[in-house]
């Protein structure tokens, strides 16, 4: 089996940690204004709310850790690969595509949802039937973190539309979106993959006995 070079696990690893520490220090420079219970991720890239940047830099950072760690993973099917990469293009626009101060923005909403979208449905690309596949490309972890995401999608619509915890569902959602990368590369370094024997252990040499003695 191809082993996950060692770039993709860095790329990995920083996806959460840049996504997380982007909207937590942006919600610490907003104050009291703003509920990151009740609020959107997206709401923190306004121009008028302090150290937007950082929200936009930290998408932008998201969707360029998906791209290099799609391209090494290499365990994966390209298809899936594919789609976790589209993932990592969708998050670049959604930083390039900012909510506006006030209303909403069809450019940004799209994006936002085909984003979503292929990082829901890269896992299921990913699956590999073989025996002895890595634990995390295998059918059940699989549909476990599909049905995870989506149920975090249908609690963020709902909490959106009731004026419910709409920015806890989100951060759920784009937690688990963001940390299934690393914890698909996680999975194959460690795996020894099926594959033909090239020929016979070789042991050590032994002296043989001179016949007789």
């Amino acid at each position: 089996m191809r082993l996950i070079p060692w770039w993709a696990l860095l790329s990995a690893a920083c996806a959460p940690l840049v996504l997380i520490l982007g909207w937590v220090v942006v919600g610490m420079l907003s104050g009291p204004s703003y509920d990151p219970a009740t609020q959107t991720i997206s709401s923190l890239e306004a121009q008028d709310v302090p150290g937007h940047w950082l929200v936009v830099a930290a998408l932008a950072g998201l969707g360029t850790c998906h791209l290099v760690t799609a391209l090494g993973l290499r365990a994966a099917s390209r298809a899936g690969r594919l789609a976790l990469a589209g993932g990592g293009v969708a998050s670049i626009l959604v930083a390039l595509f900012q909510e506006p101060q006030h209303g909403g923005s069809l450019r940004h909403g799209v994006t936002v949802g085909v984003g979503f979208a292929l990082l829901c449905v890269w896992p299921g690309l990913t699956v590999d039937h073989r025996r002895g596949a890595p634990w995390a490309l295998r059918p059940g972890p699989a549909a476990l973190v599909i049905v995870l995401m989506l149920l975090g999608a249908l609690w963020f619509v709902i909490a959106l539309n009731h004026h419910g915890a709409a920015g806890v569902a989100e951060r759920l959602v784009t937690t688990v979106q963001s940390c299934w990368p690393l914890i698909v590369v996680l999975s194959c370094p460690h795996h020894a993959g099926p594959g033909p024997r090239t020929g016979p252990q070789v042991h050590p040499r032994t002296r043989r006995r001179p016949a007789g003695r």
